[in-house]
Parts: C-alpha cells; structure tokens; sequence
C-alpha cells in the first residue's frame, strides 16, 4: 500500500455570517463557527472541516473542545507518527482518545481528500461511489411566523430543491404542518425535531402521522433507542435518526431494536467518512434507506458531504444543499450550485473536487495553528 507522510498539518477557526439566521428547538444562530483543517504531503494538500457549532448545542462538542482535542492530543499523534497506509492506520492513532468524533473527522477526511488527490481520484470514486449526480432537499429553521415559513418554501421550491425539512419543536408543530399540508398538498415533507420531545407527546406524533411525511427525525432523547422504538411502533411515519447514531454499533443496536426505518449519516457526527460508509453498508444489507445531513458547512465540508452520498444507498435527498443557500461567499471556487433538474453534480476532479479560497479563508479567520 501507498505510504502518506504528513509534513505539515494547519488548522484556522473561521466565523462566517449566514444570509439569514437558522432556528431550531435548541437554539439560533446568525454566523457559522467552524474550523478547518489542511493537511500537506509531498506538495499536495487535503482539506477536512470540523463539523460542530460554537456552543455544546447538537452534541457535547463545541469549537473550543474540538481546538482544544486538535492542540493537544489528535495532530500531536499524527505529528510524531508522520507515516501512514491508510485511513484506517490514521484512525488506530486517535485510539486512546475517547469521542471527539467531529474533531476526528475533520483530520480523517482531510487525508481522504490526500489520498485521493495522490492517486489522482475523485473523493466519490475513492470512496466506490456510483452516482454522477445527487438529489437535494432543504432544511427550514423555526421562523416568526406561519406566513414567513410559506414564502421561505415557495422560495426553495423555485430554486429546485426537491424535499422540504421543516424544523419543529413545542409549540411549532402540527398546526404548521398543517398549514403547509394544505397549502402544499404533495410537496416531499418531513420534519425534524431534534430531539425535543418525550414519549409524553404521543398524540402529537399520531397527529403529525395524518400529513404523509417522509419521515420524523430525532423526535426523542438522543440516548433513547427503546423509546424511540416504542414510539415507531405506534405509528405510522417512519422515524429518521441522527443525533442518537454516533458509530457502526449505535446504528447496528437501533435497527435491532426496531428504533427507526431510516438513518440520516453524517460523517462528522460518526467520526468521518470511513464509519460513515460502514453505517451505509450496515443499513443496505439491511435494507435502511440513509441520506446526508448537513451541519450549515462551507463548502468543504459540503464537498465531502457530496462525495459520501454518491454511494448508492444514499436514495433519500439530503440536505446538502448549494452554497449559496447559507453563504453570500463561500470559501471554494466553484461554489456548490442546484443544476436546473434539482440535483448537484458530483465532481469528477481529483480529491474534494473544488479549490479552497486562500483569499476567502483569510477574511474569515479568528485563530491559526500550523504543525509541523
């Protein structure tokens, strides 16, 4: 096998404002905190994003614990080590350092992005992805007012994506549903409630069950798999998770149980693009359709995200959606756009298939650490 040596290893905290502020039962947000990494061998360079928010509000990781991990334990290993055959090989390196999955991530898909770029292989082939193009959907944040969610789907639907995603929580749930029901009667729906209720709420699920979603996403505690299965067998709509699958083993538990019928992947959350494909063969040995979530990255965590879901069990449109949707500049050339059939074309370049904006980066940066 091909040994990679990492000369040198820099990663930037960068603060991007959003075009509008993005809402859901844990909190808003008007900018995108997030960190990138760069990784360098031999004069090729891989890119990977660490997928968190600023605050603990997803999952217990924040910007500062992943700097925090990044600083002082995960690069230090791969500084000292240097020489690796695999992704696996640089996996086995961060053994000793429990969860952190997202800071993980971040240094595990800049060396797919190494790898593949060494090769001279698009991301999507390294990975043994079999689709040119992917189908998009869009994510709703929780907004004002009922008339103000109506003109935001009219929007998207005109811009071509395919699947809504509204966000719920107490409060915001079946009489906005319903309204859109109504006003889009066979608009693709689904709705995502990050994990904001309990088993109390029942009758709110049987009554979101009468609307025809696609799916329920988190709709309970993130450490409840028996609840979440209790709750799929009274009814209908097919529970989605994300929150509560971190690993090949909490997805393998959760469909034991009977926990849901479908899985939304996102590979900062499992810990990068290696358990990510796992959880995707997982889940079409089984016959669990996943889809792609998305973490309002830039655009390379977005290229990394288009790459993972052209592997052929990602048949549900995901919400990866095009760069423009969150940021007036991205920070790659070109930006992630819809075509005009609703889908986003998945590059055929070498590695993530887009160049990172050095001038971009820049004017975006609060911090930077280099490694060598």
């Amino acid at each position: 096998m091909e040994k990679i040596e990492i000369g040198q290893i820099e990663i930037r905290h960068l603060k991007i404002p959003l075009i509008d502020y993005f809402e859901t039962s844990f909190g808003r947000i008007g900018h995108k905190d997030t960190i990138i990494v760069s990784m360098k061998s031999n004069g090729i360079e891989g890119f990977g994003e660490v997928a968190t928010f600023y605050d603990p509000i997803y999952s217990y990781e924040s910007i500062k614990t992943a700097l925090y991990v990044l600083n002082d334990y995960l690069i230090p290993f791969l500084i000292n080590k240097k020489i690796f055959i695999s992704t696996q090989d640089l996996l086995d390196a961060f053994f000793r350092i429990k969860g952190h999955n997202m800071a993980k991530a971040a240094l595990e898909m800049a060396f797919w992005d190494l790898q593949a770029k060494a090769k001279n292989m698009s991301l999507s082939s390294l990975l043994g992805g079999v689709r040119q193009e992917i189908e998009v959907g869009v994510s709703i944040g929780i907004q004002k007012n009922l008339e103000i969610l109506v003109e935001k789907i009219d929007g998207y639907l005109s811009k071509g994506y395919q699947r809504i995603k509204v966000k719920i929580k107490p409060g915001w749930d079946v009489n906005i549903i319903s309204h859109i029901r109504k006003r889009f009667n066979d608009l693709p729906l689904m709705v995502d409630a990050n994990a904001a209720y309990t088993m109390n709420d029942i009758m709110i699920f049987k009554k979101l069950d009468e609307f025809n979603l696609l799916m329920i996403e988190q709709p309970l505690s993130i450490e409840d798999l028996i609840a979440h299965a209790e709750l799929q067998k009274k009814i209908k709509t097919p529970i989605c998770l994300d929150e509560s699958i971190e690993n090949y083993y909490q997805a393998l538990i959760a469909l034991k149980l009977g926990s849901c019928r479908i899985i939304n992947i996102k590979s900062g959350r499992v810990g990068g693009l290696t358990e990510a494909r796992k959880i995707h063969d997982l889940c079409q040995a089984k016959g669990i359709p996943v889809w792609c979530g998305g973490m309002l990255e830039t655009g390379i965590g977005r290229a990394h995200n288009i790459a993972i879901a052209s592997l052929p069990n990602y048949k549900m449109p995901g919400d990866i959606s095009a760069s423009k949707r969150y940021f007036r500049q991205d920070i790659i050339e070109p930006e992630v756009e819809i075509t005009p059939h609703s889908t986003i074309l998945v590059s055929k370049r070498p590695g993530i298939g887009y160049e990172v904006r050095k001038d971009a980066v820049e004017v975006y940066t609060v911090s930077k650490m280099m490694y060598s």
